[in-house]
C-alpha cells in the first residue's frame, strides 16, 4: 500500500548548463580580477573572496539538500509506522 517515491534524474542538458554557467562565471571573474589596474595584493584579496563564496555557496547548497532529504525519509518513517498501526488494528475485534 506504500507509495514508492521516484527520484527525477537530471537530464543530460540541465548537467551540461549548470557546469557550464559554473565554469563561465568563475573563469570571468577571475579574469576579470587578473586585469583590475590595482596592486597584487587587492587581486589576491579578491581572489580569496571569490574562492570563499563558491565555498560557500556549495556549502549552503548541499546542507539545503541535506534538509530535504532527512525530512523526506523522517517522513517516510512516519507514514510506515502510521501504515503498520492501521494494519494492526481491526475494528471488528
Amino acid at each position: 500500500m506504500s507509495k514508492q517515491m521516484k527520484v527525477q534524474d537530471h537530464s543530460t542538458a540541465w548537467i551540461f548548463q549548470t557546469w557550464l554557467s559554473f565554469l563561465l562565471a568563475t573563469s570571468t571573474m577571475s579574469i576579470g580580477i587578473l586585469f583590475l589596474p590595482v596592486n597584487n595584493w587587492t587581486k589576491g584579496f579578491m581572489g580569496m573572496g571569490l574562492l570563499f563564496t563558491v565555498g560557500s555557496t556549495l556549502n549552503v547548497a548541499k546542507t539545503t539538500r541535506d534538509l530535504h532529504e532527512s525530512k523526506k525519509f523522517v517522513s517516510r518513517v512516519d507514514e510506515a509506522k502510521l501504515e503498520k498501526i492501521l494494519n494492526e488494528h481491526h475494528p471488528l475485534v
